[in-house]
C-alpha cells in the first residue's frame, strides 16, 4: 500500500496492457483458423522515467516503468494467469498517453518476502513497414 500511495504522489498514471487471450489447444488454433483473443486491462497507479541515453539500445530511447504490484495482481488473479511473470509475458504492448509500448524486462522488487513494484524496462514501439 505503502509504493501505491507513493507513485499516486507523483503523479501516478494508467496503463493500458494488451494481453492475448488463451485458446483452446486443438488443431483449429494451431492453423490459425481459430482468431487469437485480446484482452485490454487496466493496471494503475504507474509511473515512467526515461531510462539515460548512454543506455540506449539501437537508437531508440528506453524508459522504465513502475507498476504497482496490488494491481498487477489483481489482474493476475482476474484472468486466472499463475503468476505476474505469465501476465506479462503474455502482454503485447502496452499504452500509456496514447503512446505503445513493448516490454524488454521486468524485475520485481521485494520487501520481507513481499512483492510491492514491478519494473520494466520498455521501449517506444515503432511502426513497421510490411
Amino acid at each position: 500500500m505503502l509504493a501505491d500511495a507513493l507513485l499516486r504522489s507523483v503523479a501516478g498514471a494508467s496503463a493500458l496492457l494488451r494481453v492475448t487471450g488463451a485458446n483452446a489447444p486443438n488443431s483449429q488454433s494451431e492453423v490459425g483458423l481459430v482468431a487469437t483473443t485480446f484482452s485490454d486491462v487496466v493496471v494503475s497507479p504507474v509511473v515512467m522515467r526515461r531510462v539515460r541515453p548512454t543506455w540506449e539500445s539501437d537508437g531508440q530511447p528506453q524508459w522504465e516503468m513502475f507498476v504497482s504490484a496490488t494491481s498487477i495482481e489483481a489482474q493476475v488473479s482476474a484472468l486466472d494467469f499463475g503468476s505476474a511473470q505469465a501476465l506479462l509475458a503474455a502482454t503485447l504492448a502496452i499504452t500509456v498517453g496514447g503512446q505503445d509500448y513493448l516490454i524488454e524486462s521486468m524485475t520485481a522488487n521485494e520487501a520481507f518476502g513481499q512483492v510491492y513494484l514491478y519494473r520494466l524496462l520498455v521501449r517506444e514501439a515503432r511502426p513497421q513497414a510490411v
